[in-house]
Protein backbone atom coordinates (compact mmCIF):
# COMPACT_ATOMS: atom_id res chain seq x y z
CA UNK A 1 0.00 0.00 0.00
CA UNK A 2 0.94 3.69 -0.91
CA UNK A 3 0.70 6.38 1.21
CA UNK A 4 2.62 9.47 0.01
CA UNK A 5 6.07 8.55 -0.67
CA UNK A 6 5.95 6.01 1.96
CA UNK A 7 5.64 1.99 1.28
CA UNK A 8 3.28 -0.04 3.45
CA UNK A 9 2.80 -3.69 4.38
CA UNK A 10 -0.07 -4.99 3.54
CA UNK A 11 -2.41 -5.48 5.18
CA UNK A 12 -1.72 -2.02 7.26
CA UNK A 13 -2.65 -3.23 10.82
CA UNK A 14 -5.81 -1.73 12.27
CA UNK A 15 -4.71 1.08 15.19
CA UNK A 16 -6.62 2.45 17.92
CA UNK A 17 -6.27 5.98 17.92
CA UNK A 18 -2.51 5.98 17.75
CA UNK A 19 -0.24 8.44 20.01
CA UNK A 20 2.74 9.09 16.94
CA UNK A 21 6.20 8.83 19.32
CA UNK A 22 8.64 10.61 16.86
CA UNK A 23 12.18 11.46 16.71
CA UNK A 24 14.19 13.62 14.25
CA UNK A 25 17.51 13.03 13.14
CA UNK A 26 19.79 15.12 12.88
CA UNK A 27 17.90 18.45 14.78
CA UNK A 28 16.88 17.31 17.91
CA UNK A 29 18.86 14.08 18.71
CA UNK A 30 21.51 15.20 20.67
CA UNK A 31 23.49 11.94 22.26
CA UNK A 32 20.81 10.48 20.43
CA UNK A 33 18.27 10.43 23.59
CA UNK A 34 15.26 10.27 20.78
CA UNK A 35 16.59 7.20 19.14
CA UNK A 36 17.00 5.23 22.81
CA UNK A 37 13.48 6.35 23.55
CA UNK A 38 12.64 4.55 20.18
CA UNK A 39 14.24 2.11 19.60
CA UNK A 40 13.15 1.02 23.95
CA UNK A 41 9.62 1.40 22.74
CA UNK A 42 10.37 -1.00 19.82
CA UNK A 43 12.09 -3.09 22.01
CA UNK A 44 9.33 -3.39 24.88
CA UNK A 45 6.16 -3.71 22.60
CA UNK A 46 7.89 -5.97 19.81
CA UNK A 47 7.12 -3.55 17.36
CA UNK A 48 7.65 -4.80 13.65
CA UNK A 49 8.84 -2.12 11.26
CA UNK A 50 5.26 -1.62 8.93
CA UNK A 51 6.77 1.17 6.48
CA UNK A 52 9.03 3.24 5.06
CA UNK A 53 9.59 5.63 2.24
CA UNK A 54 9.96 3.56 -1.17
CA UNK A 55 12.69 6.05 -2.50
CA UNK A 56 14.76 7.76 0.28
CA UNK A 57 17.22 8.85 -2.18
CA UNK A 58 14.52 11.58 -3.48
CA UNK A 59 14.91 13.12 0.10
CA UNK A 60 18.41 12.32 1.03
CA UNK A 61 21.66 13.20 0.17
CA UNK A 62 23.71 9.54 0.85
CA UNK A 63 26.92 11.57 0.83
CA UNK A 64 25.44 13.30 4.56
CA UNK A 65 23.40 10.40 5.67
CA UNK A 66 26.04 7.35 5.04
CA UNK A 67 24.87 3.85 3.77
CA UNK A 68 25.87 0.86 5.93
CA UNK A 69 27.72 -2.06 4.26
CA UNK A 70 28.21 -5.55 5.54
CA UNK A 71 31.60 -6.94 4.11
CA UNK A 72 31.57 -11.24 4.43
CA UNK A 73 33.86 -12.47 1.41
CA UNK A 74 31.78 -9.47 -0.49
CA UNK A 75 28.75 -7.46 0.17
CA UNK A 76 26.58 -9.43 2.06
CA UNK A 77 24.25 -6.28 2.72
CA UNK A 78 24.20 -2.47 2.12
CA UNK A 79 21.61 -0.70 4.63
CA UNK A 80 20.40 2.52 3.36
CA UNK A 81 18.94 5.09 5.29
CA UNK A 82 15.42 6.04 5.87
CA UNK A 83 12.39 7.32 7.79
CA UNK A 84 10.82 4.27 8.92
CA UNK A 85 7.47 3.82 10.94
CA UNK A 86 6.49 0.79 13.66
CA UNK A 87 3.61 -0.17 15.24
CA UNK A 88 3.45 -1.48 18.79
CA UNK A 89 -0.03 -2.93 20.23
CA UNK A 90 -1.21 -2.16 23.47
CA UNK A 91 -4.09 -3.64 25.46
CA UNK A 92 -6.70 -1.02 26.46
CA UNK A 93 -4.73 1.81 25.89
CA UNK A 94 -3.43 3.94 22.08
CA UNK A 95 -1.71 2.01 20.37
CA UNK A 96 1.74 3.33 19.27
CA UNK A 97 3.36 4.42 16.46
CA UNK A 98 6.45 4.82 15.95
CA UNK A 99 8.52 7.23 13.53
CA UNK A 100 12.05 7.88 12.91
CA UNK A 101 12.48 10.90 10.83
CA UNK A 102 15.18 11.71 9.11
CA UNK A 103 15.57 15.35 8.00
CA UNK A 104 15.05 15.84 4.37
CA UNK A 105 17.96 17.25 2.19
CA UNK A 106 15.47 17.96 -1.25
CA UNK A 107 11.88 17.66 -2.19
CA UNK A 108 10.91 18.57 1.64
CA UNK A 109 7.89 19.67 0.52
CA UNK A 110 6.58 16.52 -0.81
CA UNK A 111 8.20 14.47 2.56
CA UNK A 112 5.88 16.14 4.88
CA UNK A 113 3.11 16.28 3.05
CA UNK A 114 3.92 12.23 2.45
CA UNK A 115 3.83 12.27 6.03
CA UNK A 116 1.04 13.87 7.26
CA UNK A 117 -1.00 11.87 5.02
CA UNK A 118 0.58 8.92 6.54
CA UNK A 119 -0.62 10.10 9.85
CA UNK A 120 -4.35 10.69 8.95
CA UNK A 121 -4.43 7.49 7.41
CA UNK A 122 -4.20 5.79 10.52
CA UNK A 123 -6.35 7.81 12.62
CA UNK A 124 -3.67 9.23 14.74
CA UNK A 125 -4.72 10.87 18.21
CA UNK A 126 -1.27 12.06 18.88
CA UNK A 127 1.89 13.36 17.31
CA UNK A 128 4.77 13.40 19.98
CA UNK A 129 8.07 14.81 18.48
CA UNK A 130 10.82 14.06 21.40
CA UNK A 131 14.69 14.94 21.50
CA UNK A 132 17.04 16.56 23.36
CA UNK A 133 19.42 19.51 22.30
CA UNK A 134 22.50 21.44 24.16
CA UNK A 135 22.12 24.20 27.02
CA UNK A 136 23.68 26.00 29.10
CA UNK A 137 23.23 23.88 32.39
CA UNK A 138 25.36 21.45 34.05
CA UNK A 139 25.61 17.62 34.16
CA UNK A 140 25.24 17.67 38.51
CA UNK A 141 21.64 19.17 38.06
CA UNK A 142 18.39 17.71 37.34
CA UNK A 143 17.80 17.81 33.35
CA UNK A 144 15.27 20.22 32.30
CA UNK A 145 12.46 19.84 29.48
CA UNK A 146 10.66 22.49 27.56
CA UNK A 147 7.87 21.83 25.48
CA UNK A 148 4.75 23.16 23.71
CA UNK A 149 1.33 22.27 22.31
CA UNK A 150 -0.90 22.65 19.90
CA UNK A 151 -4.38 22.00 20.20
CA UNK A 152 -6.05 21.85 23.78
CA UNK A 153 -5.46 18.23 25.19
CA UNK A 154 -1.54 18.85 23.98
CA UNK A 155 -1.24 22.42 25.95
CA UNK A 156 -2.35 20.07 28.62
CA UNK A 157 0.03 17.42 28.15
CA UNK A 158 2.47 19.79 28.72
CA UNK A 159 1.17 21.23 31.64
CA UNK A 160 0.98 17.66 33.23
CA UNK A 161 4.49 17.42 32.62
CA UNK A 162 5.52 20.57 33.73
CA UNK A 163 7.87 21.15 30.95
CA UNK A 164 9.50 25.01 30.61
CA UNK A 165 7.62 27.44 27.75
CA UNK A 166 9.74 27.61 24.24
CA UNK A 167 9.84 30.97 23.11
CA UNK A 168 11.98 31.40 19.89
CA UNK A 169 12.49 33.23 16.37
CA UNK A 170 15.29 31.91 14.34
CA UNK A 171 16.73 29.29 12.37
CA UNK A 172 14.95 26.17 12.31
CA UNK A 173 13.92 22.45 10.33
CA UNK A 174 11.57 22.50 7.61
CA UNK A 175 10.35 19.63 9.16
CA UNK A 176 8.34 21.68 12.09
CA UNK A 177 5.64 22.11 9.19
CA UNK A 178 4.91 18.90 10.07
CA UNK A 179 3.79 19.65 13.82
CA UNK A 180 2.47 22.24 12.40
CA UNK A 181 -0.08 21.15 9.64
CA UNK A 182 -0.76 17.74 11.94
CA UNK A 183 -2.21 19.95 14.52
CA UNK A 184 -3.88 22.34 11.66
CA UNK A 185 -5.80 18.74 10.79
CA UNK A 186 -7.02 18.14 14.35
CA UNK A 187 -4.20 16.45 15.59
CA UNK A 188 -3.11 17.08 19.22
CA UNK A 189 0.71 17.92 18.46
CA UNK A 190 3.12 17.94 21.44
CA UNK A 191 6.93 18.77 21.89
CA UNK A 192 9.61 17.54 24.60
CA UNK A 193 12.75 18.91 24.28
CA UNK A 194 15.28 17.97 27.23
CA UNK A 195 18.32 20.56 27.69
CA UNK A 196 21.66 18.43 27.92
CA UNK A 197 25.28 19.90 29.03
CA UNK A 198 27.07 21.12 26.20
CA UNK A 199 30.01 19.77 26.92
CA UNK A 200 28.94 15.96 27.36
CA UNK A 201 29.22 14.78 24.20
CA UNK A 202 27.80 10.78 24.73
CA UNK A 203 26.64 8.01 22.19
CA UNK A 204 23.95 7.32 24.47
CA UNK A 205 23.30 9.55 26.93
CA UNK A 206 20.96 7.81 29.95
CA UNK A 207 19.75 10.45 31.84
CA UNK A 208 18.35 12.29 28.93
CA UNK A 209 16.90 8.97 28.30
CA UNK A 210 14.91 8.46 31.39
CA UNK A 211 13.91 11.91 31.56
CA UNK A 212 11.98 11.24 28.20
CA UNK A 213 10.48 7.75 29.41
CA UNK A 214 9.40 9.40 33.07
CA UNK A 215 7.17 11.88 30.78
CA UNK A 216 5.83 9.03 27.91
CA UNK A 217 5.17 7.28 31.35
CA UNK A 218 3.50 9.76 33.28
CA UNK A 219 1.56 11.14 30.46
CA UNK A 220 0.74 7.72 28.27
CA UNK A 221 1.23 5.48 30.65
CA UNK A 222 4.28 3.85 28.87
CA UNK A 223 6.28 1.49 31.95
CA UNK A 224 9.56 2.49 33.48
CA UNK A 225 12.22 0.61 33.31
CA UNK A 226 14.47 0.73 36.32
CA UNK A 227 17.57 0.09 34.74
CA UNK A 228 17.56 3.40 32.72
CA UNK A 229 18.23 5.17 35.94
CA UNK A 230 20.80 3.46 37.19
CA UNK A 231 22.36 3.37 33.80
CA UNK A 232 21.96 7.70 34.32
CA UNK A 233 23.35 7.59 37.48
CA UNK A 234 26.60 5.42 36.45
CA UNK A 235 27.43 7.83 33.84
CA UNK A 236 26.71 10.93 35.69
CA UNK A 237 29.37 9.52 38.29
CA UNK A 238 31.67 8.27 35.27
CA UNK A 239 31.44 12.37 33.57
CA UNK A 240 32.06 13.54 37.30
CA UNK A 241 35.69 11.61 37.92
CA UNK A 242 36.08 12.64 34.53
CA UNK A 243 35.76 16.53 35.18
CA UNK A 244 38.01 16.18 37.92
CA UNK A 245 41.37 16.10 35.44
CA UNK A 246 39.82 18.88 33.66
CA UNK A 247 40.85 22.35 35.08
CA UNK A 248 38.76 24.45 32.31
CA UNK A 249 35.63 22.55 33.21
CA UNK A 250 36.23 22.51 37.55
CA UNK A 251 36.16 26.55 36.70
CA UNK A 252 33.42 26.13 34.28
CA UNK A 253 30.77 23.87 36.23
CA UNK A 254 30.62 26.36 39.61
CA UNK A 255 29.95 29.08 37.25
CA UNK A 256 27.03 26.68 35.34
CA UNK A 257 26.03 25.63 38.45
CA UNK A 258 25.05 29.20 39.93
CA UNK A 259 23.29 30.36 36.31
CA UNK A 260 21.15 27.03 36.94
CA UNK A 261 20.15 28.05 40.61
CA UNK A 262 19.58 31.70 39.04
CA UNK A 263 17.20 30.17 36.92
CA UNK A 264 15.76 28.19 38.50
CA UNK A 265 14.76 30.19 41.42
CA UNK A 266 13.12 32.42 39.08
CA UNK A 267 10.64 28.95 37.58
CA UNK A 268 10.18 28.47 41.60
CA UNK A 269 8.50 31.91 41.62
CA UNK A 270 6.56 31.74 38.16
CA UNK A 271 5.72 27.71 39.57
CA UNK A 272 8.59 25.52 39.52
CA UNK A 273 8.24 21.74 37.84
CA UNK A 274 8.73 18.86 40.38
CA UNK A 275 10.78 15.74 40.10
CA UNK A 276 9.95 12.56 40.95
CA UNK A 277 11.28 10.31 43.32
CA UNK A 278 13.39 8.26 40.85
CA UNK A 279 14.73 11.29 38.74
CA UNK A 280 15.29 12.69 42.65
CA UNK A 281 17.55 9.57 43.27
CA UNK A 282 19.50 9.91 39.64
CA UNK A 283 20.58 13.45 40.26
CA UNK A 284 20.78 13.93 43.77
CA UNK A 285 22.57 10.66 44.65
CA UNK A 286 26.65 10.11 44.24
CA UNK A 287 28.80 6.90 44.90
CA UNK A 288 25.84 5.90 47.88
CA UNK A 289 25.98 9.57 49.48
CA UNK A 290 23.51 12.31 49.81
CA UNK A 291 25.10 15.62 48.77
CA UNK A 292 21.33 17.31 49.50
CA UNK A 293 19.78 19.56 47.18
CA UNK A 294 21.34 22.21 45.79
Amino acid sequence: MRIGGFQLLDPVPECNEPYVVTTLRPWIDINNVGTLVLKELAARFGAPEIGKLSKPGLYYDFTRYRPTIHLDEGIRDVSIPNTTIRYAKREGQNDLLLLRLLEPHAHAEHYIDSVVKLLKAFNAKKYILLGGMYDAVPHTRPLLVSGYGMGEGAREDVRKAEALPITYRGPSTIVNLITKQVAESGIEAIVFIVSLPRYVVLEEDRAGKAKLMEILNTLYGVPLNKEDFEKALKQRTLISSRIENSPEMKILLPELENAYAMRMKTLEEEGAPHLTPEMEEVFWKTLGKDIGKA
